[in-house]
């Protein structure tokens, strides 16, 4: 078994879709990406970007991470995460995967292991391709959609301009939560970050 943790960024590939809800995850691993001082590239098993290096306070003990970006829509992303957990040969209980979630407000953050998929289609994906659902998550709030707006089209739209104003605190914050989850373990990680 490998000491690699494989930190996974869901979202939708595309400028298109850069500034919508639903891509909070590959914001969330672009920050990630920058802490490490290295820019994604093409993984050789295909529709995946990643970045490999060290995450957490410099030591020997620096936890290993592959941070995945992958290149497929949001309902097909778990056959290339699949392939990249196969590859690092890392197993489900070292992936740490970072998603919106309509169920908690904008703003606040919940970690957890395992647990449903609420409807999420990459987390529906995800649990397809390994056959369980007992990965990590980092949850990024998005709260509920206004009135009577379809939830589909709330998640393919763009924050609002109040929300961008606060976006850049959410991201952070999030990408310590994933340090935190790695490097000091869930527990330590919730009493720190589930707000």
């Amino acid at each position: 078994m490998s000491d690699v943790w494989l930190v996974v960024g869901l979202g939708n590939p595309g400028p298109g879709y850069a500034g919508h809800r639903h891509n909070v995850g590959y914001l969330v691993i672009d920050e990630l990406a920058r802490r490490l001082g290295s820019p994604f590239r093409a993984h050789k098993s295909g529709r995946a970007e990643v970045v490999e290096g060290r995450l957490g306070p410099p030591g020997p003990d620096t936890p290993r991470v592959v941070l995945v970006r992958p290149r497929s829509y949001m309902n097909e992303v778990g056959g290339p995460v699949k392939a990249l957990a196969s590859f690092y040969k890392v197993p489900p209980e070292r992936i740490v995967v970072i998603h919106d979630e309509l169920d908690i407000p904008f703003g606040t953050l919940r970690t957890k292991n395992g647990g449903g998929d609420n409807g999420h289609n990459g987390l529906k994906s995800l649990r397809s391709s390994f056959g369980t659902g007992d990965f990590y998550r980092v949850r990024a709030g998005i709260g509920r959609p206004p009135g009577r707006q379809e939830v589909s089209d709330f998640v393919l739209s763009n924050y609002s301009a109040a929300e961008r104003k606060e976006l850049a605190f959410q991201v952070d914050t999030a990408a310590d939560a994933v340090e935190s989850l790695i490097t000091d373990g869930l527990e330590k990680t919730q009493q720190r970050y589930n707000s």
